[in-house]
């Protein structure tokens, strides 16, 4: 293994123990449909879930919170999620998500801009084992399932 595999093994390690932004999400909690939203996703090949929830201030994610049982990937990438897209730019958040599912279906080809991705480079080695890609999107997957029922629930400018 070399030096770089290791040092991203242990940040998926570290991640996968520390879970930011992980927390209990009450079942009975009432918020705003247009500024918050939460998703269940759930990987039936091994049993992992994720329930996140996201909450947008007008141009930003101002906050994810999220629970869920499974693999240290699945673990520590939505964990990586909450470090890289809280108090971006929605735009912004998308754009990573968009490079991050690139890095992951690439199958190990080409290089993931780490100034992008931060953290989320550890999970490239990934790409190369396509039964472990599920656990690795699985919480990210969540993310863009919640910012689209945000979306949804938003009046348009034309509502406004």
């Amino acid at each position: 293994m070399s030096s770089l595999e290791a040092l991203y093994q242990q940040v998926i390690l570290d991640h996968s123990k520390e879970k930011h932004g992980r927390t209990d999400l009450a079942d009975d909690e009432m918020f705003d449909p247009a500024s918050t939203a939460r998703s269940r996703q759930y990987n039936p090949l091994c049993g992992d879930e994720v329930t996140l929830q996201v909450t947008l201030g007008e141009q930003d994610v101002r906050e994810i919170a999220w629970t869920g049982e499974g693999c240290s990937i699945s673990q520590a990438a939505t964990s990586v999620l909450h470090d890289l897209v809280v108090g971006k730019p929605v735009e912004e958040a998308r754009s990573i998500l968009a490079d991050y599912r690139t890095m992951l279906r690439s199958r190990g080809a080409g290089t993931p801009d780490e100034e992008v991705l931060g953290d989320a480079v550890a999970f490239a080695g990934v790409s190369r084992h396509a039964n472990r890609v599920k656990c690795a999107i699985l919480g990210w997957t969540a993310f863009e399932d919640a910012l689209l029922r945000i979306e949804a629930a938003r009046p348009t400018a034309k509502e406004a």
